[in-house]
């Protein structure tokens, strides 16, 4: 009975965890909205093109967007980033869509957000070990 009793503990405490997480992520946007813009300008001069969808009212969803995308004969290539609220008062950015599992570098250093935004969508692009590898 002890484990099922501290099985239980843990599960309200995770979940107690999560909310808060869910909780800063709804109220941060000017944290979203600033940190998406500086992965905006990180992205620029490496070629990919960037679509800010931050106003609620506008795009009618519930956190900041950033649409990351290729131009030319690819623009079907890309990913929408969005930031999410991370342990330890933090923030991550997120491949918006995968939930927690999306993440894709903590914020904070958006050069190298940018370049591992970079090698996920050059993967999606040209599917090749050679974009796997990290730094």
């Amino acid at each position: 009975m002890g484990a099922v009793t501290v099985l239980a503990g843990a599960r309200r405490a995770v979940g107690r965890w999560q909310a808060v997480l869910r909780w800063r992520t709804l109220i941060g946007d000017e944290a979203a909205v600033r940190n998406l813009e500086l992965l905006s300008v990180a992205l620029r001069p490496i070629g990919w093109r960037c679509v800010e969808l931050y106003e609620r009212p506008e795009f009618g969803f519930p956190v900041p967007l950033l649409w990351v995308y290729a131009s030319g004969a690819a623009d079907d290539v890309g990913a929408v980033v969005t930031v999410r609220a991370t342990p330890g008062a933090t923030w991550g950015y997120f491949e918006a869509g995968k939930g927690r599992g999306g993440f894709l570098s903590p914020c904070g250093d958006a050069k190298a957000a940018a370049e591992r935004l970079d090698r996920l969508l050059k993967y999606r692009m040209f599917p090749n070990i050679e974009w796997t590898w990290t730094r």
